[in-house]
């Protein structure tokens, strides 16, 4: 093989985890492109992730979001392939994904695929980078999808503290600038300006990508020398301008921006505080970790630690530290708490506590035990690392490849290993009173401050906090025991796995009993030490009435409230657990490492079993519980529309304001009363799965139901057969197109949206496949009319849509340029001319989507939650169809062209008497005239509108449900 156009590097060793089997190899091309080559034989999806060294700091003056706005335009078109959208719908039509995101100093584009279809994907991408079009007619168009980009953010509290940090800093430093960008400064001030921002697009372009400045991943089935040839001759032809990275040296913050206490408004309910010092960027000195050491005591929540007191004081909700926003430049070390309404009232208490904790920490010094632990836990994690889906992979390795020396670039910080207290006693240092920012937010200063945020409005005030102010209060402060954290007894020791007799490929029922009934599958796939466990307590009091509802949420959280202090080391060192509401009772679930799983799920349990209300604590999850439901109405208008539409279709379910209704008289001498009635009579559905063998899969269960069921005097007792819960769905008519419309819950969101639903068919395995297959096709042709063509808004999807089994389609758009009623008229026009498309498809394009979608069906699970996701589905709703996708599969091999237009023609083309249409309407501030307009006009026949959600429900048949008991309906 001619290696002519390759610089062949010394042979680097990458280190890699124990149970990778895949394999490396770093190149560089001669234009000096770096390289990593992943060979993996097993794959099912083959990927690639380019990161280019120019980020949103490189923006000119005056052309805020600049870099951004060329992510967007380099998915348009190519010289080489110059037809617009071509290689979005290449990569949807060969069952991939394909995406880019725009940071400060990079921006990373990446995508996955079907193997087979892997080279000529390749080809495309690397288009981007050797000669895109960027058409003036495309810039326009794409200017404004950036904008609703921006307009879908301005009202979110993240974006919008985010930006303040970032104006709150030297105006002479890039991290001061608006990175996104807008109309306003991509399109009407550059015109003022006499600027043509395509020529600044393409000047732009010039100026920073240049191939030594990129790093490239490629993940393919094929052979690294298959691969290197490959990429040789995809992408030596990228121009090598030799640019200089730049750097951006120098502090964000100046004195001025230090020691100041910054006051906010948020939109959502709420207080929280975050602190943030400007620290040394610990990528310098990665291997000792420092911050992770850090971050990993100060956001500790076990017994001694600083949220272990502020909880126990009823003052935070949560808290998280450790490094984030760095460079190899700059970096910031934040602390974030929630606080509660009396935690908002104890700003300075919680402020000493804060810094006497970080006090504490400097005068133990550096503990060689805790870093020796945290080292341990960091190296168990990854070299038994979870496979995660491979363009996940290639943008995680892309981004490292910009920061880590070549044998690091799989590893980068996620492994501290070197203990050295002089590092750990630096960083500490930098965390003085005397050093930190203090952005505190709360609804409570709404009407309090005098200043406003320019890009996202948002009001703020600064004061100055000197050091020695924030150091009298730690003199004052409460005396409360602040201690380090004592050794953590869940750390895995025993990793082996366990011998599988034999090879079950499907979950199979290991256990039945009155009580329970239990789901079991070995690990056959994964070999990692591993294992997930689901308890469904199925309870009929807890769906009965909002109040019911309401209360069973209070309760799950109050049980996960009480576990925290235990349960957050089996956290720490890998074990996970959680404890939720379901519609028809809670569930319990726990994974990670098998080895103390069985230790933490009997904590869990016996904590149900002997739950007891502590009214201080139940006051503070209903408030947190409240404000949660008082700020539904700040979500996205699209969420809203989801939300409609899920409580005209699936029977039994509450509204979130007949919920708020009810919080404030609830007390907890309510929940003592519910507790037992809610556990009087239940019925467990369980799913264990992974490194663990059926007979202690059988002890768990059998366990449980000798504490629940068999004890002298029983919680619980087995669910009579009427009682079995069931999920139904709402059977829309045929030939009736319903309109439900809202306006928006917040007025100051000018967005609207729509939900256009098309509800086809109960699960069955030819129809599925034909839905399934119409939504694969018609996917990219609605992104690129509606979003890309159209400019609706930057929300522009077509996807299926399955209520327990119930299935159709649905096409989501928000928009701030249309009012729902246009939208409506819009999809309906964009359905007539995909008609066409479908009509005149040649045959090899309609059997390559079959085969692309067949590829995506028989692509296997890549680790043991996603599998077991799977199968809990199947037993969730009832279907119990573990073999599904070889049955799908089966059924698509069978499957016509001309089958898939009868499919189109009977249930999704405009006006077929055969189709249940429904659309759910929100209408944002800026469209609320046309809320009355298109409400007021007169329906045709075939239209009806809804005007109450829960009339209309009890009005209509229910499809039967899949869930109800032992006695399952089959397909």
């Amino acid at each position: 093989m001619a290696l002519g156009t390759v610089v062949e590097e010394v042979d680097v060793e990458i280190i890699k985890p124990r149970n990778d089997k895949r394999e490396y190899r770093r190149i560089v091309l001669q234009n000096n492109l770096q390289v990593l080559l992943i060979s993996d034989p097993e794959t099912d999806k083959c990927a690639a992730s380019m990161d280019v060294r120019v980020g949103s700091f490189s923006d000119p003056v005056g052309l805020e979001g600049l870099a951004h706005f060329l992510e967007h335009m380099l998915f348009y078109a190519s010289e080489k392939y110059p037809l617009e959208d071509s290689y979005s719908k290449y990569i949807s039509e060969h069952g991939g994904s394909t995406n880019a995101f725009t940071s400060s100093e990079h921006t990373n584009y990446f995508f996955d695929i079907n193997p087979d279809s892997f080279e000529e994907a390749l080809d495309r991408f690397a288009q981007f980078f050797i000669k895109p079009l960027m058409s003036a007619d495309a810039t326009t168009r794409e200017i404004k999808a950036v904008d609703s980009e921006n307009q879908k953010n301005l009202l979110s509290d993240a974006w919008r503290m985010n930006q303040l940090q970032k104006h709150l800093s030297a105006k002479d430093h890039p991290y001061h600038k608006f990175s996104t960008g807008n109309w306003d400064t991509l399109e009407v001030r550059p015109k003022a300006r006499g600027l043509d921002t395509r020529e600044e697009l393409l000047q732009f372009y010039d100026n920073n990508y240049s191939a030594n400045l990129m790093h490239l991943v490629v993940y393919a089935k094929d052979s690294l020398d298959i691969s290197q040839s490959l990429v040789q001759k995809k992408f030596q032809e990228i121009r090598n301008a030799n640019r200089i990275c730049a750097s951006f040296i120098g502090q964000p913050c100046t004195p001025e921006h230090l020691q100041i206490l910054v006051k906010t408004v948020p939109i959502k309910q709420g207080h929280k505080l975050r602190f943030s010092w400007p620290i040394t960027p610990g990528i310098r000195h990665y291997k000792e970790g420092a911050s992770r050491y850090l971050g990993h005591l100060i956001g500790h929540e076990g017994e001694g630690s600083l949220f272990y007191v502020l909880k126990k004081l009823g003052w935070a909700t949560s808290l998280s530290a450790g490094e984030s926003d760095w460079t190899s430049d700059f970096s910031f070390f934040k602390v974030v708490i929630d606080l509660t309404d009396a935690g908002q009232e104890h700003f300075e208490d919680i402020v000493a506590l804060l810094f006497k904790y970080v006090d504490l920490l400097k005068q133990s010094g550096p503990c060689e035990w805790i870093f020796n632990e945290l080292s341990a836990i960091c190296e168990t994690a990854f070299h038994y690392q979870d496979k995660i889906r491979p363009s996940d992979y290639v943008v995680n390795v892309a981004l490292n490849m910009q920061f880590y020396p070549p044998k690091d670039w799989l590893l980068g910080s996620s492994l501290p290993s070197k203990f050295n207290p002089g590092i750990i006693e630096t960083a500490l240092k930098e965390l003085t009173p005397y050093n930190v920012r203090i952005f505190w937010e709360s609804t409570k200063f709404e009407g309090l401050t005098d200043l406003t945020e320019p890009w996202y409005g948002t009001a703020y005030s600064v004061e100055k906090l000197t050091g020695s102010t924030i150091e009298q209060w730690m003199e004052s402060a409460l005396n409360e025991h602040l201690h380090l954290p004592t050794p953590n007894v869940f750390i895995p020791t025993d990793l082996s796995l366990k011998n599988v007799s034999d090879k079950m490929e499907l979950p199979c029922l290991l256990r039945k009993s009155p009580y329970s009934r239990l789901w079991y599958k070995p690990d056959t796939a994964f070999s990692t030490p591993k294992a997930y466990v689901k308890i469904d307590f199925n309870c009929p009091f807890t769906g009965s009435s909002p109040e019911s509802e309401v209360i069973t949420e209070i309760f799950t959280r109050l049980l996960m409230d009480y576990l925290n202090e235990y349960a957050y080391d089996a956290q720490v060192a890998g074990l996970y657990y959680g404890v939720n509401n379901t519609d028809y009772g809670f569930q319990v679930t726990v994974l990670g490492y098998n080895h103390k799983l069985k230790i933490l799920l009997e904590t869990v349990i016996e904590r149900i079993a002997n739950f007891e209300v502590k009214p201080d604590r139940f006051s503070v999850i209903k408030e947190l519980v409240t404000k949660e439901y008082q700020n539904v109405k700040f979500q996205q208008p699209y969420q809203q529309a989801m939300y409609y539409c899920s409580l005209i279709l699936q029977d039994q379910t509450w509204p979130w304001y007949d919920e708020l209704e009810v919080l404030p008289h609830l007390e907890a001498d309510n929940l003592v009363k519910f507790y037992p009635l809610m556990l009087s009579r239940t019925f467990l559905e369980c799913y264990i799965a992974g490194n663990i063998e059926p007979n202690e899969a059988e002890s768990m269960i059998q366990h449980i139901e000798d504490i629940f069921f068999k004890s002298p005097c029983p919680i619980s007792q087995a669910l009579f057969p009427s009682q079995h819960l069931t999920k139904r769905v709402v059977n829309l008519e045929r030939g009736i197109h319903y309109f439900y419309s809202a306006e928006g819950l917040n007025p100051s969101d000018e967005n609207s949206a729509l939900i256009h639903y098309i509800q086809v068919h109960q699960d069955d395995f030819k129809l599925n496949v034909k839905l399934q297959l119409f939504a694969l096709i018609a996917k990219q042709p609605a992104f690129h009319q509606l979003r890309s063509i159209e400019q609706l808004g930057y929300i522009t999807v077509l996807m299926q849509r399955n209520d327990s089994g119930v299935r159709g389609v649905q096409i989501i758009i928000q928009s701030n340029v249309k009012g729902p009623g246009q939208l409506d008229l819009r999809v309906e026009s964009f359905l007539k001319m995909f008609e066409t498309k479908l009509y005149e498809m040649p045959s090899d394009e309609f059997k390559s989507n079959v085969n692309a979608l067949i590829d995506m069906k028989l692509e296997k699970h890549k680790n043991l939650r996603e599998e077991s996701g799977f199968y809990w589905k199947e037993i969730s709703d009832g279907t119990l169809k573990f073999d599904r996708r070889e049955c799908e599969v089966a059924a698509l091999k069978q499957l016509t062209q001309k089958e898939l237009i009868d499919f189109f023609d009977e249930y999704i083309k405009v006006g077929v008497p055969q189709k249940k249409g429904l659309s759910v309407r929100v209408y944002g501030s800026a469209h609320s005239s046309e809320y009355k307009s298109d409400n007021s006009e007169t329906a045709d026949s075939n239209s009806v509108h809804i005007e109450d959600i829960f009339s209309f429900r009890k009005s209509r048949p229910l499809y039967g449900s899949f869930r109800g008991g032992s006695g399952h309906m089959k397909l």
